[in-house]
């Protein structure tokens, strides 16, 4: 018997990129492939790469060079390769194989043709590909955490982005394949389901004919996980019917993820995006009016082409105004395959900078004045690291999303995956600190 080659992962880029990873994994363990978390062990290097924008790829560029120089065999897939498919086959000599977005569950039968000598290129022309439940998965986060992919692709045409190109147009998957996913990993013992698609407010509009967000909260809300959160919520989807649902199922945590982009209503229309204009303020009111405990997470472009001194004056008070718990900045990254890059006006990098800068620093004491609002309270912290030297716990409240928000850090023990009551005693601009409470 033929010994197989041991494969190892590098996973880069975002949460949907971490299922794809997730799921070669999960084929490649059922199919007996020895999985190496050691890249400069393994004899095959699968590079999971991020096209979204140019910082993405410099960084997917970066990891490819790197492993092409140690001389490894590497499987390119994720959203570069369907970005550049066989372009990234003749640049990269030590690459045997490119695969696309919505082939990722070939992962085998490519790393079987690289073996038998054939340099392989399997990329669909427009992903239509979505993975359910029944394929296998290999989790890579921490074991009280898994995300639930309920749509993949986007139907929008933001002016700045080239999602639908790499991904494809969005496709939900049903309610009860959903739950069916749930429920095993609440068997597995998963205490948090991050929600994700593209657009989680449009979830089911494809299949349904309709948005069934509100039905889905409801089903998932059957499951035995103590928190459910959603990610990439538009606010204008965000219904009574979807707030409803929200505040009536328990385990669904108050938490809104909003990407705005931008506060002013010519930006909004510049980026494609004219149903949000004039709507934000309104919508945000609404929305803290029906769920007053709500932590409000958003990003912002800044740098997009044709922003005036004034419309970025306008994105500061808007800033100032709603007093967000978290926000992210981007600058703008001109996408050859997207009209944004070929807009007049575009604004110069160290002028983008700078408004980065100064979008952070105006949010930095909100986020602290936030942050210092939970000291003296006792709050529920998911643990998932110990800190080895010191035996501090390492977890997150119900406020901090997984990869992209701030933690609390625990004195006392508790097992990891567990969710415990901690008392805050200190907090900074990012982050809790504080105690077990022993009852």
């Amino acid at each position: 018997m033929v010994n197989k080659p041991s494969i190892s992962i590098s996973h880069l880029g975002c949460e949907k990129n971490r299922i794809d990873s997730e799921h070669m994994l999960g084929l490649l363990v059922q199919a007996g492939y020895h999985v190496d978390a050691d890249e400069n062990t393994a004899d095959y290097v699968i590079v999971n790469t991020c096209s979204f924008v140019e910082s993405a790829r410099e960084e997917s560029v970066r990891t490819l060079v790197e492993l092409a120089a140690a001389d490894k065999k590497i499987v390119i897939t994720g959203c570069m390769a369907q970005h550049f498919q066989s372009q990234l086959l003749d640049e990269i000599p030590e690459a045997v194989a490119v695969v696309g977005t919505g082939d990722y569950h070939q992962i085998v039968n490519v790393i079987e043709r690289a073996g038998a000598g054939e340099r392989v290129e399997l990329i669909s022309a427009e992903p239509t590909y979505i993975a359910d439940e029944w394929l296998p998965r290999y989790r890579t986060t921490s074991e009280g955490v898994a995300y639930l992919r309920i749509a993949e692709g986007c139907d929008y045409a933001c002016s700045f982005c080239i999602i639908p190109h790499l991904r494809g147009k969005q496709r939900s998957r049903t309610i009860e394949s959903l739950v069916s996913e749930a429920q095993r990993l609440a068997d597995e013992g998963v205490q948090e389901l991050v929600l994700i698609s593209q657009i989680t407010t449009n979830y089911g509009l494809d299949i349904y004919g309709k948005p069934q967000l509100a039905e889905l909260l409801r089903a998932l809300g059957q499951v035995d996980i103590p928190w459910i959160r959603m990610h990439y919520a538009y606010p204008t989807g965000l219904t009574p019917a979807v707030i409803a649902a929200m505040q009536e199922t328990p385990n669904v945590i108050p938490y809104l993820d909003l990407p705005l982009q931008h506060s002013h209503p010519d930006m909004l229309r510049a980026m494609n995006r004219p149903w949000q204009g004039h709507v934000n303020d309104r919508i945000i009111e609404n929305l803290r009016q029906a769920l007053p405990t709500a932590v409000m997470r958003t990003t912002f472009i800044v740098g997009f082409p044709g922003e005036t001194p004034e419309y970025f004056t306008h994105l500061e008070e808007f800033v100032a105004r709603h007093q967000f718990d978290h926000v992210g900045v981007f600058t703008f990254s001109a996408e050859a395959e997207a009209p944004a890059g070929k807009l007049p006006n575009q604004i110069a990098p160290a002028i983008m900078t700078e408004r980065h800068d100064r979008i952070m620093a105006l949010q930095q004491p909100i986020s602290l004045a936030n942050n210092l609002k939970e000291v003296g309270k006792i709050v529920d912290v998911l643990v998932e690291q110990e800190n080895p030297s010191t035996g501090e716990m390492i977890g997150r409240s119900a406020r901090f999303a997984p990869e992209v928000d701030g933690q609390v850090y625990v004195k006392g023990s508790a097992r990891l995956g567990s969710i415990i009551p901690v008392k805050i005693d200190r907090a900074d601009h990012y982050d809790l600190y504080g105690e077990v409470v022993a009852f």
